[in-house]
């Protein structure tokens, strides 16, 4: 998760440190005052003024939007590999290509209507749109009935078993009776600005600088589940920086941070209040892979023999060491997620696997033809060319930055001429759409039920003149992607099926190199016990959600993180 943008910090941390001083929260921004003790203050997701809360856009909604208002029809916990009925009571595979989905009586919406089976049905289809995120399922998908008030059932020509597994939790169901006159342009981009769900929390209100939920205390999940959310409110907080946001979290003015913050190692160590996840090093569970991306319609990039010799190149314990400070882990050389080990073949990566290896890299790049023509130390292509390349990420994201200056030196180690450069995120992004540049950094694929989705990213085709979500190398193979569809197709139970077809993929993937995998991404959760205690941690007498507010993770469990929650002492 990331900057995007910067509000005035000394604003931001004048008005949290008027707040401290009044022992009330929420002051300032209109939001009114509320009760310390009872309110939780967050921050993280949120790099500008919160904008939209319309669930369909996934990636950009206002912090909460999903999990606190909008809601889904299972949770998924990823470390358990356990689905849990949410909105709905079951769901089962009745036939080869029939799914039918029973909901949970009793659900309604927080304007008192009902939910129903035909929310379902109209949210599913939905996807029909296709400026909506999920209208690749009706790629597969033939239809959706509903057979009566709290029935559904689904017909699938393909039926993805794992894909669609994957978007039972993923995505949040809406009303039909609010939604059903809107024009796709306010389905797929409009703001929702009184956005109705059936979760444990109501819009409340918003200002530059943050986001307040309060309480719903008719949530159907107290009387079906006995969860009930511990917070009266919830206020996220706007990010303006990291130094500004570590300030805010030592003085207990902000609750939980879920964003990178540098140094807070020290912090952890030295204040007894302060705590993550981990009591010692990385400190953070993994939540995504950061992948160095390559233009495969650029020479050399397009030679998967230069592609293996940049992967030994690659110094990723002086990363680790250096911008880090041991925050994160070095990645497997597959990049699959310690939640993903097991689906890990070993003799695989055994045989073609890649580690710091400078020697190794000069070897591969000689045998190749990639040699030092005029003696400056760096090489050539077999056609003579010099090569001179560049590496990008956005300019601020620190970490990033210095982490391509040391692939940068790295690289020049062995004799391959790369610079780095910082455009700012929005050039870095319109460059990575359109396929303008030489290599970059990305890590948006985050965990989830299913390694489909990391080697979806890494494979999909039909390659696009913009390429928006996934293979921003731009990489062409068509064995590959067939076995990501058959990957989807196999049932998530079928361990072995799955195991098989990730082999596969993992032999193309470090055989060809696509992208090469450099550090586990940190799951950023640091937290001040001074008002609410019992987190989540690896101690085996807390909780074992997920303790983050990142978009998209209510539905892996962080939305009961909320429930177990205590007020401190």
């Amino acid at each position: 998760m990331r900057n995007r943008m910067k509000p005035p910090a000394a604003l931001l941390a004048i008005g949290l440190a008027a707040t401290a001083c009044t022992g009330e929260g929420g002051g300032g921004g209109g939001a009114g005052a509320y009760p310390r003790n009872e309110t939780l203050y967050t921050t993280g997701t949120q790099w500008g003024p919160p904008a939209n809360w319309n669930p369909i856009m996934n990636w950009t909604y206002a912090t909460g939007t999903v999990g606190y208002a909008y809601e889904t029809l299972f949770l998924y916990d990823p470390y358990a590999d356990e689905y849990t009925p949410w909105l709905a009571e079951s769901g089962d595979w009745t036939g080869e290509d029939t799914y039918e989905l029973k909901l949970r009586e009793g659900v309604e919406w927080t304007d008192g209507e009902p939910l129903t089976a035909d929310d379902v049905v109209f949210t599913v289809e939905l996807g029909q749109m296709d400026s909506v995120p999920y209208s690749s399922l009706w790629d597969w998908l033939d239809g959706a009935e509903a057979v009566d008030d709290h029935t559904v059932r689904f017909t699938f020509s393909d039926p993805r078993r794992q894909e669609w597994a994957n978007w039972i939790y993923s995505n949040a169901i809406v009303p039909e009776h609010l939604w059903a006159d809107r024009s796709e342009e306010e389905v797929s981009s409009g703001a929702n600005e009184d956005p109705i769900g059936t979760g444990p929390y109501v819009y409340e209100t918003h200002d530059e600088d943050r986001m307040v939920w309060a309480k719903n205390e008719d949530w159907w999940a107290t009387e079906a589940l006995g969860h009930e959310v511990r917070p009266d409110h919830i206020v996220d907080i706007v990010n303006s920086s990291n130094d500004v946001a570590l300030g805010l979290l030592t003085q207990n003015d902000i609750d939980i941070s879920n964003n990178f913050l540098p140094g807070v190692d020290q912090t952890i160590d030295g204040d007894p209040q302060i705590s993550s996840y981990h009591p010692e090093p990385p400190y953070m569970l993994s939540a995504n892979t950061a992948w160095l991306v390559m233009n495969m319609e650029r020479a050399p990039m397009d030679d998967p023999e230069f592609r293996r010799a940049l992967a030994h190149s690659i110094d990723m314990q002086r990363i680790v060491e250096g911008p880090y400070s041991n925050l994160v882990e070095p990645a497997d050389p597959t990049g699959l997620l310690p939640a993903w080990e097991d689906f890990v073949d070993r003799s695989v990566v055994d045989e073609h696997g890649f580690s710091h290896d400078p020697d190794e890299a000069r070897r591969l790049l000689e045998e190749a033809g990639y040699t030092d023509e005029n003696g400056d130390g760096l090489v050539e292509t077999p056609d003579g060319d010099p090569v001179d390349l560049t590496i990008i990420v956005p300019s601020g994201w620190t970490d990033w930055m210095e982490a391509i200056r040391i692939i940068s030196e790295s690289a020049q180690e062995v004799g391959i001429d790369l610079d780095a450069e910082f455009p700012d995120e929005a050039a870095l992004q319109d460059a990575r759409e359109t396929g303008e540049f030489d290599m970059l950094i990305n890590n948006e694929r985050q965990l989830s039920n299913t390694p489909w989705t990391y080697y979806e990213y890494l494979f999909q085709l039909p390659v696009q003149e913009r390429q928006t979500r996934t293979n921003f190398g731009r990489y062409e193979n068509e064995e590959a992607w067939g076995l990501v569809q058959d990957l989807a197709r196999t049932p998530v139970e079928d361990r072995e099926g799955m195991q098989e077809i990730i082999s596969e993929l993992q032999e193309i993937h470090l055989t060809e190199m696509p992208v090469i995998p450099l550090w586990y991404n940190g799951l950023w959760s640091q937290v001040n016990n001074g008002t609410w205690t019992n987190w989540p941690s690896a101690a085996e007498d807390t909780p074992d959600h997920l303790p983050t507010t990142w978009r998209n993770y209510n539905q892996l469990g962080a939305i009961l993180t909320l429930t177990e929650i205590e007020p401190a002492q």
